[in-house]
């Protein structure tokens, strides 16, 4: 990794690290549901944005990242810092249990099968409620004494940053290159020996191993899961993000997790009418520019440029 690249993540913490002193206990807490949702847009753009595998279970595995740790703690008085990357390892193998039988599958049938995958456990958690107390919820321990935002921020921030680092290494290293060239031609990767199913299966489960770490912090700072964690919407605010943001690219997901979550709050007042709202701006983005909001970037700043300088 160059320099710039190492020192980034640094600039960033020292930049957004001060944001809790003026935003307020509210706003805090939008930012802390925000950094959630960075790792989680980033670590699916990982398997549909690079690789061209559309995933409908990222959702999932970050609530069974969340129960896992949640029940580890419970019932077995597991510290919550060891229960957390154990509902890591857990999503991560079920995401190579479900990448072995899936990822041969492509377009709509991959899609389908995850969304059967997703659909099953939810069904199960709400079934199950001597174990997870199904649709009344389960209280989960915090990982900190206090229920106050202030304190987690540094935590999801840290945590935001890490993964984000990880995943650019990925991304730019060979493994990455793979992982475009299967999504642009899957025969022609494997006609020039690259083992598509392999890296497809290690996307994955890298993928669902982000998805439930950053499930567990979740579940750990709100202090209550519910098999409402997998209903579909939540996996429809992930697609909105990263095609908002800018699906393929790095960036996107980040600037998409974050204005949308922002949005999503200021227009809570609004219900079930945000997500309507949300489809129509999707809709006009991508008539705009399919890279979103990123590729609309780059399009304008350009541009902007060159009339400033004439």
């Amino acid at each position: 990794m160059s320099i710039k690249a190492t020192l980034f993540p640094i600039f960033m913490y020292a930049i957004l690290a001060p944001l809790p002193l003026v935003s307020g206990e509210y706003y805090t807490h939008v930012l802390n549901i925000s950094f959630y949702y960075v790792v989680m847009a980033a670590s699916w753009n990982l398997i549909a944005g690079y690789t061209g595998q559309f995933s409908l279970a990222h959702h999932a595995f970050a609530a069974m990242g969340g129960y896992t740790s949640a029940l580890l703690v419970i019932h077995y008085k597991i510290p919550i810092l060891l229960g957390i990357p154990c509902g890591g390892i857990l999503a991560g193998a079920f995401g190579y249990f479900l990448g072995t039988l899936c990822l041969r599958m492509r377009a709509i049938y991959l899609g389908l099968s995850t969304w059967a995958f997703s659909e099953s456990f939810r069904i199960t958690l709400s079934m199950s409620y001597k174990l997870t107390r199904g649709d009344l919820g389960l209280s989960t321990p915090r990982l900190l004494e206090t229920a106050k935002a202030f304190p987690y921020y540094y935590i999801f921030l840290l945590l935001a940053i890490v993964c984000l680092c990880i995943m650019y290494k990925i991304v730019h290293s060979r493994i990455g290159y793979y992982m475009r060239s299967i999504r642009d031609d899957e025969e022609a990767a494997l006609t020039m020996g690259v083992d598509t199913v392999k890296w497809k299966r290690f996307v994955f489960v890298t993928s669902s191993l982000f998805a439930g770490i950053a499930g567990a912090f979740h579940a750990h700072y709100i202090g209550l899961l519910s098999p409402v964690s997998v209903d579909f919407n939540e996996m429809a605010i992930l697609l909105i993000m990263v095609i908002t943001g800018g699906l393929r690219t790095f960036a996107g997901p980040i600037i998409g997790a974050i204005s949308i979550e922002i949005l999503s709050e200021l227009l809570r007042e609004y219900g079930e009418i945000r997500m309507v709202l949300f489809a129509l701006m999707v809709i006009v983005i991508m008539r705009v520019n399919r890279d979103g909001i990123v590729g609309i970037g780059r399009t304008v700043l350009p541009r902007i440029r060159y009339s400033t300088t004439y």
